[in-house]
């Protein structure tokens, strides 16, 4: 029987290619999303053994739904924690509800995305994908309520690793840079920008959709706990490790 990755956040972005990838390896998908016009489209460009979920991730008895009936067509291998929501500008502009939705949607769906998801993948030995960012490896000045959801995505991660081998599941987690998907048409609180458009003025770079997907790949294959993609989390990777005053620095100067 084929192998099997549920995907949340799977209607566009990372969500979307690495159901392509995996679906053209023969897995079979389960793909995950609120916006369930966009998921029905998406769907319609993979294999038609497809299985489609629409709800939302910060509902407990949402995800115990969907685990269930994706798990009564064979083993779940890989979960992957992927939705998530962009939340940008000046922190003390942010409004509260704000705040509160990108907590909800960035860790509060990935914990209980994780603790639905536990039984079906010690039954098969499988794999708890997260997706982090490059904004959980040093908090980044103009994203702080996204970087702390990310940094504690990492951090359960890392702690999940260590619950979680004797169960025979692998936690990985994915710390991409900036990716040019439908997040980053969010305006920044406090000004008329997209985040697009700020990363753009400050000369970055955007890692193609292909290469996360690849990461994804090669993640539940193996490999480290926590994989940067792209050469934007690589840098940042090696300034907080060998160079953090600069790093610092460098974060003070950006709004």
């Amino acid at each position: 029987m084929a192998r099997s990755i549920f995907i949340t956040g799977g209607a566009s972005g990372i969500g979307r290619a690495t159901a392509q990838l995996f679906a053209a390896r023969g897995w079979r998908i389960g793909l995950a999303d609120i916006d369930a016009a966009t998921l029905t489209r998406t769907a319609g460009d993979l294999p038609a053994d497809t299985a489609t979920f629409a709800f939302d991730v910060t509902q407990a008895v949402e995800w115990d739904a969907a685990l269930a009936a994706f798990a009564a067509d064979g083993a779940i291998d890989v979960v992957f924690n992927n939705a998530g929501i962009a939340a940008g500008g000046v922190f003390a502009d942010m409004a509260v509800t704000a705040i509160e939705r990108t907590v909800a949607v960035n860790l509060t769906g990935v914990l209980l995305g994780a603790h639905a998801a536990h039984p079906y993948l010690k039954a098969s030995g499988g794999c708890l994908l997260n997706t982090a960012s490059a904004a959980g490896i040093y908090g980044t000045a103009g994203a702080a309520v996204y970087s702390a959801t990310k940094f504690a995505v990492r951090g359960l991660t890392e702690a999940l690793d260590g619950e979680w081998a004797a169960d025979g599941i692998a936690v990985r987690a994915l710390m991409p840079g900036f990716i040019d998907t439908p997040l980053l048409d969010g305006t920044l609180t406090g000004t008329n920008r997209t985040i697009r458009e700020r990363v753009r003025e400050q000369g970055l770079e955007f890692t193609p959709l292909e290469t996360v997907a690849q990461a994804a790949w090669d993640a539940v294959h193996g490999g480290p706990v926590l994989v940067p993609v792209g050469p934007t989390a690589r840098r940042m990777r090696f300034a907080a490790r060998w160079f953090p005053g600069a790093l610092r620095k460098h974060m003070r100067a950006r709004r």
